[in-house]
């Protein structure tokens, strides 16, 4: 178990609902529905109602310090079957870039990229008490883009199974191995620092390893809130989800 699990969850009972995607940029089309990922007749681009309203909050904060940039949404609510097809797919894909195939790996090794794997992505497990944070339609996977409806460059892609997906891999204290401070890698901070400033504004928490991931009410979000007011247990609002 990861530590943000032990957070207990108070679940609120409120319903997803759909993003008002006309505020935001939009990952179209949706990477993982590409790729297969099971959504059925459920949207991924949906949150819990009080997510979805701090996310406009951030939209708007975005705009005073950028006039004309937008939030793009890359993924939101994911159901079980998501979580689960999106990690299968990234165990595989893992493999094969070392020219291995899954069938050939020793139970070591499996161990092995399973940890790589599960550092970025949750266990979809069927536990109420650990639901994978997407899972619980209070996460979401954004990026920014300007005026013109350019990706902003942010140093490394969204989902990339890598250090530079660490939010201060390019902080010009980083002591990260092999990162160099260049004009590049001075925008990608301030950049990643942007998009964690106007989240943060719309009281959003930031992944500790990802530096698209920001959630609101679950077990993550509770955690993170904790460690910064160390003042008692704050609970999570958010459970899982199930999609129907």
């Amino acid at each position: 178990m990861k530590p943000y699990q032990h957070i207990p969850i108070q679940e609120c009972g409120e319903p997803l609902v759909s993003i008002p995607l006309e505020h935001f940029a939009v990952h179209h089309p949706h990477p993982y529905a590409v790729l297969g990922a099971p959504y059925g007749d459920r949207s991924p681009y949906c949150l819990r109602q009080g997510v979805v309203e701090r996310l406009l909050i951030a939209q708007a904060a975005l705009q005073q310090h950028c006039p004309g940039w937008r939030i793009q949404i890359f993924d939101a609510y994911r159901p079980l079957a998501v979580q689960q097809y999106m990690v299968d797919y990234t165990f595989e894909e893992l493999v094969r870039s070392h020219q291995l195939t899954p069938n050939q790996l020793t139970a070591a090794q499996r161990q092995i990229f399973l940890a790589q794997v599960h550092q970025f992505w949750a266990v979809p497990n069927n536990n109420p008490l650990t639901p994978p944070p997407h899972s619980t339609g209070a996460a979401v996977d954004i990026t920014l883009v300007d005026a013109t409806g350019q990706a902003i460059d942010m140093g490394s892609p969204i989902d990339e199974l890598s250090p530079r997906s660490y939010p201060d891999h390019y902080a010009p204290s980083s002591d990260r191995a092999n990162t160099q401070q260049t004009p590049s890698s001075h925008a990608f901070h301030q950049h990643r620092q942007l998009l964690h400033t106007v989240m943060s504004a719309a009281e959003f928490h930031r992944h500790p390893t990802e530096w698209w991931h920001f959630s609101y009410g679950d077990q993550l979000w509770a955690w993170l809130k904790q460690q910064g007011e160390r003042n008692g247990q704050i609970v999570a609002k958010y459970g899982r989800k199930d999609e129907k």
